[in-house]
This record gives structure tokens, C-alpha cells and sequence, in this order.
């Protein structure tokens, strides 16, 4: 038997004691309301939103006052209102996932995985980081959850979202968590439920799905434990899959992330003004940090750190490279303990997130402020490259043709200052790694995106070109020796009209030289 009920303006289902069979471990029952899972055997508590076509995307009102991340009303300072990160709304989120369903199937439902939180030791953990398809679609940045988004009909989905409840005794602990009613009032779930019932929840949609998109991480020994037994078992993906593998649909599971890496890879506007605003944050930084005299690179990496954040964003997007003189060298060098020493150059690679998105910058200024002759000629043929390549990041170019043509720059640029090398010893030796990649969630975004596909109106890219002149080679002029730059920015393809989103960096020769004399002067 099942009866309805209107409760703040959602539906709520329950379902009585004689509908279910307690001697079959597997029935699954659809119902919903809060129940008292102590007192109530056998009963699974799904909980469904109720709203009208109209009004679906729009972020609802937080009843309770404590969440997992920030929200409009704890968080003010960080989130208008309507929000669910910092400059994308609820209603961005929702267009994400209907863009989602129109690339499948009618019947198919798409299976996403949250991240679990990851320990150094005993209670101590890492910093936690969502799984960057996950947060592109939902927005939610907590651990331990499961998305599913179903097509039921054409042009319409359902969005299910299982996550931790909420605890008293555990959030005494480790804070608050959004639960089960927040993913429904602020997350827009159309249904929602407890994480550890998610068996009985997928086992339902599972059985009715003509076709399961679901991502198997590659490299990780427990899911590749599906296949080989010998392997220890246990992570939710596993889980997951053996359901799949029970209902017999393991020919109908079809990978998600190259789908949703094609959506991710273009960005909105609203995305483009939270990459600028990332962007704006870590360039300004980054030239503040011109010519401070760092006499090591610990305390440069210390500050760019500290000036990425109280400039504005969360935290350093990676972990940085702060190289000076040959270690320079490394492409990524990331010990950041050694001496800087006057005369020498120092390289740096970092950026700041903001949003969830990443600012990606590198720099190379004389770590006393004045350019020598062959820093200040070398410096100019990699920025002379550079300047090239961003006036080529246009929708009539791929990542493939840029990185051609840089190779080509580069033999003309390093001729004009005197060496004489070919094309393979620049792309084995001196220049040896790509000149750029999709920029967004990720530093390195959608790494499925095919590098000789033409650019897209919204992709945002770096442009990072580079030479490192090894310290022992003959065949290389001895002044230019141990010298390693690197020059590179965030770019968004606008049609022919490239726009550079990390501008703030200071880069030509006079500007950097001004600006380590200014910041000299603060000091």
C-alpha cells in the first residue's frame, strides 16, 4: 500500500509494513518520507522533490544552517544569491545536465562517483578533492556520494543524488554536512537518499535502464579487481559494477568521461569570468613577487601560496614550481629547497583556483632584478614564440598546428641569437614538452580532448612555450648554459580574438625589470 504526502512543498511517499517481502535480501521498495530506519525493518527512506517544469534549476531555500561547503546563506561573502559554487548558479548546473542527456539514449542512465576523502595515516587525511566530472554536473563537493542522471524521456532527465546523512555525533567532529534534505532544497536532486543504502537505490534503475554510462578508472587496482579477482575489493565503483555484472548488463556499460569532457571543454560565460577572475588573482600575484630579493625558493613558494589566497582565491590550484637557475631545468621541478642565487634566473609555474578552476602561469625573471644580456636574449626569442602562438589559438587552429608552428618559431628565434641547431634537437632537448593544454577543473583539463581537433569558441588553453639550454652540451652556445624559461598564459579561443585571462602577469622585459624595482622598493 502506499499513501502520499505534501511536506515544504515536496512529495513524500511511504510505503506500509505489508508491502514488503523481508525473506528476499534483494526487493528493493520505492518509497520516501523520514523514517526511523531503527524501528522500521526492511524500509528504505528515498526522499523526491516536487516542482513544476518551470521552476526546475532554480536553487532552493536552506532550511537547516549548517552544509558541507559553502552556501548563499552561510557564506555570503563568497556566493550570491542563486548560487551554488562561486559564480556558477544552480540553474548553470541544471543546463550542464541536461546538455548531458541530450548525448544519450532514451532509457540510459549515467552512473558518477564521487571521490572519498584519502588518509596519510591513522585519522590524518588529505585535502579533499571531488572528481571533476562530478562537481561539473552537480556542484556538489562533499565526500562519499553517488550521482545518477536518468533519461527517461526524450528532452527530460531525473537527477538522483546519494549522500552522507546528516550526524550529530560525526559533524561534532568533522563539521557539517549538507545530507539528504540539502541535496533536494539546495542541489536540486529530484531524488535523494542515504549513501548506505545505495545498493537498494541502484538496483532499481540498474534493472530498468536500457543502457549504463559509468567511468572505470584506469590504473586503480580496486576496480581493476572486477576483472581480477586476486585483487582486493571493496570501493563503491566495485560495488557498482558487480550490481551492473548481477543484472547481466555488463555489454550495455558504455564510458561517460569522454562525453562529459566534450561539455567540460567549452566553457559558458559565466565559467570565463570565474577563470578570469583566477586568472586576474594569481597574475597580480605573481608580479608582486617580482624582485622581493627570495633568497630561496621555499619562501617564494611560501608567498605566492599566501598571495593567491588572500588575494582571493581558495588555494594554489597545483603544487607550484618554484625553480632557480639550472633547476630550471626540470620541467617539473616541485622541491622548491634550494638556494636563489644573484645572476641566476628563477622559473616559476603555478596559479591559483578559484571557484573550483584553475589558473595555470608561468614566469621567469633574474632573481636580482636586472636581465643579463643572454637572459634578456633568450628571454625575448621564447616571448617573441609565445606572442606568436596566442595570436594563433583561434578556431582555425588546433593544439597540434600551434604546437607545429612554435617548433618553427623557435628554430628562426634561437638562429637570430646564435644557435645552430635542427628541428629534432629543439623538440628532443631545448624544447621538449607540448605548448599547451585544455585549461578548467582540472590544470591539465579534458585530456580525452583530441589535440588536432580544431579549437572551439570557449575552450580555454595555455600557451607555454619554453627553452632549457642543458648545462654540459658543447653543441649549445656556453652563455645560454643552465638557463631554463618558460612563458606561459591562459588563453580563451573567442572566435579570431583570443582572450588572455592571465594579462595581469607581467611579462615584457621592461614591465617585469619596473616591477621587481617597485616591489623592491615596497620591501
Amino acid at each position: 500500500m502506499m499513501r502520499q504526502c505534501t511536506r515544504s512543498g515536496r512529495s513524500c511517499y511511504f510505503a506500509g509494513i505489508s508491502a514488503l517481502d523481508l525473506s528476499t535480501t534483494n526487493t528493493t521498495i520505492k518509497c520516501s518520507g523520514i523514517l526511523n530506519l531503527s524501528s522500521t525493518r526492511g524500509i528504505v527512506p528515498i526522499h523526491r522533490r516536487k516542482c513544476h517544469p518551470e521552476v526546475r534549476g532554480r536553487r532552493g531555500y536552506a532550511v537547516q544552517t549548517g552544509f558541507g561547503q559553502p552556501t548563499f546563506e552561510t557564506r555570503p561573502h563568497m556566493l550570491k544569491e542563486g548560487e551554488l559554487t562561486p559564480g556558477i548558479s544552480a540553474l548553470e548546473y541544471h543546463f550542464r545536465r541536461h546538455k548531458l542527456i541530450e548525448q544519450l539514449p532514451v532509457g540510459a542512465a549515467a552512473i558518477l562517483v564521487g571521490n572519498e576523502l584519502k588518509y596519510r595515516s591513522g585519522a590524518v587525511f588529505y585535502e579533499f578533492h571531488q572528481n571533476p566530472d562530478f562537481f561539473y554536473l552537480s556542484g556538489f563537493n562533499e565526500p562519499r556520494a553517488v550521482m545518477v542522471i536518468e533519461k527517461p524521456f526524450e528532452n527530460d532527465y531525473a537527477f538522483h543524488l546519494y549522500v552522507q546523512p546528516k550526524d550529530q555525533r560525526k559533524e561534532l567532529w568533522e563539521g557539517p554536512r549538507t545530507g539528504v534534505d540539502g541535496a533536494l532544497e539546495i542541489f536540486n536532486a529530484d531524488e535523494a537518499g542515504d549513501i548506505k543504502f545505495i545498493r537498494k537505490f541502484l538496483d532499481d534503475i540498474i534493472a530498468r535502464a536500457s543502457s549504463i554510462y559509468m567511468d572505470i578508472a584506469p590504473g586503480n587496482s580496486e576496480i581493476a579487481s572486477f576483472f581480477q579477482p586476486h585483487v582486493r575489493r571493496g570501493t563503491m565503483e566495485v560495488n557498482i559494477l558487480e550490481l551492473i555484472k548481477h543484472h547481466k548488463k555488463e555489454t550495455t556499460l558504455r564510458p561517460l568521461s569522454r562525453i562529459v569532457q566534450s561539455l567540460r571543454a567549452v566553457k559558458s560565460e559565466a565559467e570565463l569570468k570565474v577563470m578570469q577572475k583566477a586568472g586576474k588573482i594569481s597574475g597580480r600575484a605573481i608580479t608582486k613577487a617580482y624582485g622581493r630579493r627570495f633568497t630561496k625558493e621555499a619562501d617564494l613558494n611560501a608567498y605566492l601560496d599566501y598571495a593567491f589566497r588572500i588575494g582571493g582565491c581558495e588555494k594554489s590550484a597545483y603544487v607550484p614550481v618554484v625553480a632557480g637557475g639550472k633547476n630550471a631545468l626540470g620541467i617539473h621541478y616541485t622541491r622548491n629547497d634550494d638556494v636563489l642565487n644573484d645572476g641566476e634566473m628563477v622559473l616559476i609555474d603555478a596559479g591559483g583556483q578559484y571557484g573550483g578552476y584553475c589558473a595555470d602561469i608561468s614566469r621567469a625573471w633574474p632573481v636580482n632584478g636586472k636581465f643579463t644580456d643572454p637572459q634578456k636574449d633568450l628571454y625575448q626569442a621564447v616571448l617573441n614564440v609565445q606572442k606568436e602562438c596566442i595570436k594563433l589559438a583561434t578556431t582555425s587552429n588546433s593544439l597540434e598546428s600551434i604546437h607545429r608552428s612554435s617548433v618553427d618559431l623557435f628554430a628562426v628565434e634561437l638562429r637570430n641569437i646564435g644557435f645552430d641547431t635542427s628541428l629534432s634537437e629543439i623538440n628532443s632537448i631545448l624544447y621538449p614538452h607540448y605548448v599547451g593544454h585544455h585549461l578548467g577543473l582540472d590544470v591539465h583539463d579534458c585530456p580525452e580532448q583530441p589535440r588536432r581537433q580544431s579549437l572551439k569558441r570557449g575552450n580555454v588553453i595555455t600557451i607555454e612555450p619554453g627553452i632549457y639550454v642543458p648545462v654540459d652540451n658543447p653543441k649549445f652556445p656556453k652563455h645560454f648554459r643552465g638557463i631554463g624559461i618558460r612563458i606561459e598564459d591562459n588563453v580563451y579561443i573567442h572566435d579570431d580574438s583570443p582572450i588572455v585571462t592571465s594579462g595581469e602577469a607581467a611579462k615584457e622585459i621592461k614591465d617585469v625589470e619596473d616591477a621587481c624595482a617597485a616591489a623592491w622598493k615596497d620591501v
